[in-house]
């Protein structure tokens, strides 16, 4: 192992093997993280503790009540490389980790606990036999599902949407009585809440603290990761790009301005509270809107065309009318 590989550059780094890279889930942001979900799950009285490792990919193996952590996440210097590559980094920041850890210790819980092939939960979510999609097609309008992850996540299967809903469930002074009053999805969180209570203190009927595939015994390169990633993810939508190039300049025009994607990101909680609240736009779309403009903007390098105050101005509307479309057709679709 290269004693400085953090000073390598990007080529450099792809060169290295998982099983190169120094991982340890006990220390840094995400053992914080992970320490932090089990508090969480000890003030609901819950005794269980979903183990967690560092592997390619977020994922909860089947038969193993625990789940991996994608190897970035261990380090800033991998964080940079998979936002340089993937353009984001899932999980990335504090609040983003948390949201995710509840999700996957929902998988988790339900491989514990063999809640899927209980014939109430069946009733609330579905079959968990239901073939799992490559694509699945979700509406944005829709109120049968809770709203916690990115792309209406809870629609793409019934497991998914009890990960979502219990992962809604689990957030510490959540108002989800108040938040989902006279939706459908209320039944779904009333039937989680009631459940957890009735499970909290049993022992799980799985307690194997098996690792699959762990990065520790991962012989791939970084750079053959990347390669089969990037073609599993189509990261380009070009369906806004006429109404991007109005508000922001291409790179032949505006080289030296600054980057479009950067000043989103510099902008997004002024924009998420004028758009929320003066607008009155849902929280969860305004962000998956937001998140979709600065992504695309990143793609496709745009700039700066004119001073910030008009800029964000500008922004504001191509962001609302993101929205709105999304809610006029009603459904999109998503790789899995």
């Amino acid at each position: 192992m290269h004693r400085h590989w953090r000073r390598l550059d990007d080529e450099q780094l792809l060169e290295l093997r998982f099983c190169d890279l120094p991982l340890d889930i006990r220390r840094g942001q995400v053992a914080r993280q992970l320490s932090r979900l089990y508090a969480e799950l000890r003030a609901r009285g819950i005794r269980f503790r979903p183990h967690a490792w560092y592997g390619t990919e977020w994922f909860s193996p089947d038969g193993v009540p625990g789940f991996a952590v994608p190897f970035y996440l261990a380090d800033p210097r991998l964080k940079r490389l998979e936002r340089r590559i993937m353009q984001q980094v899932e999980g990335g920041d504090a609040k983003w980790l948390r949201r995710i850890l509840r999700h996957e210790a929902a998988h988790a819980l339900d491989t514990a606990y063999d809640l899927r092939h209980r014939r109430d939960w069946r009733a609330v979510f579905g079959p968990a036999s239901e073939r799992y999609p490559s694509v699945y097609t979700s509406r944005p309008g829709s109120r049968r599902y809770v709203l916690h992850l990115g792309h209406w996540y809870a629609q793409s299967h019934p497991t998914e949407d009890f990960a979502e809903t219990f992962a809604v469930w689990l957030q510490p002074r959540a108002r989800w009585r108040r938040d989902y009053a006279g939706w459908p999805a209320l039944r779904k969180l009333e039937y989680v809440d009631r459940l957890m209570k009735e499970i909290a203190q049993r022992p799980p009927r799985r307690r194997n603290r098996r690792l699959v595939e762990p990065a520790a015994k991962n012989r791939q390169t970084l750079r053959a990761h990347y390669r089969r990633k990037l073609g599993r993810y189509e990261l380009s939508d070009g369906r806004y790009d006429r109404r991007l190039v109005r508000v922001f300049a291409r790179p032949d025009r505006r080289a030296r301005a600054a980057p479009a994607a950067r000043f989103l990101r510099e902008v997004r909680p002024q924009l998420e509270r004028l758009l929320v609240r003066r607008a009155r736009l849902h929280p969860y779309v305004v962000a998956h809107a937001l998140d979709t403009v600065t992504q695309r903007a990143r793609q496709l390098d745009l700039r700066l065309a004119h001073d910030r105050r008009r800029s964000k101005r500008d922004a504001a509307r191509l962001t609302e009318r993101v929205v709105l479309d999304f809610l006029e057709r009603n459904r999109e679709n998503y790789a899995l």
